[in-house]
């Protein structure tokens, strides 16, 4: 006899963008956008999401999609993990309350769309010069910028997975 068992409740994190104004509607304020590529969760990244949660009442996480990855120009290869896969993972994340993605080149649009009370950015960004910091500031947001984990980023370590393969 098998029994299945039920699918974990962090997979009603991952919202694709028609249902984001349902999802936003339940979500305690102030909202605390981030976006990126998350492609190998690593100990940078974890940290991070903690710091981008401890300065609003919810996390909202934009992952870009495979196709926009592409366009970064991180590598012919790149993202390793599917764009469903990259938001599994997020939305299990303790620090995270909502999962989407864009598949534009910038999140502009979709940040316009949510509205966030705050943006955060990597330590590695100049936030004055985004034009997601202007258009968050433009009703009333701000913009920060949390402090760069040194030593982690994952294509460091698909360099260092690779070197240690061959």
């Amino acid at each position: 006899m098998t029994s299945s068992a039920p699918l974990p409740a962090f997979l009603d994190k991952i919202q694709p963008a028609e249902s984001l104004s349902d999802a936003l509607a339940v979500l305690p304020r102030p909202w605390v956008f981030t976006n990126g590529v998350f492609d190998v969760l690593h100990r940078g990244h974890v940290l991070y999401l903690a710091q981008a949660r401890a300065l609003g009442g919810s996390l909202i996480v934009a992952l870009n999609t495979d196709a926009s990855v592409r366009r970064l120009g991180k590598g012919d290869d790149r993202p390793l993990n599917a764009e469903a896969d990259r938001a599994v993972v997020m939305a299990s994340q303790g620090a995270v309350d909502l999962v989407t993605w864009f598949a534009e080149d910038t999140p502009e649009a979709l940040i316009a769309r949510i509205r966030p009370d705050i943006l955060v950015k990597g330590g590695d960004y100049d936030m004055s010069v985004l034009p997601e910091t202007r258009l968050v500031e433009s009703w009333g947001g701000r913009a920060q910028a949390l402090p760069f984990v040194s030593g982690y980023s994952t294509t460091g370590l698909v360099k260092k997975i690779r070197a240690s393969a061959s």
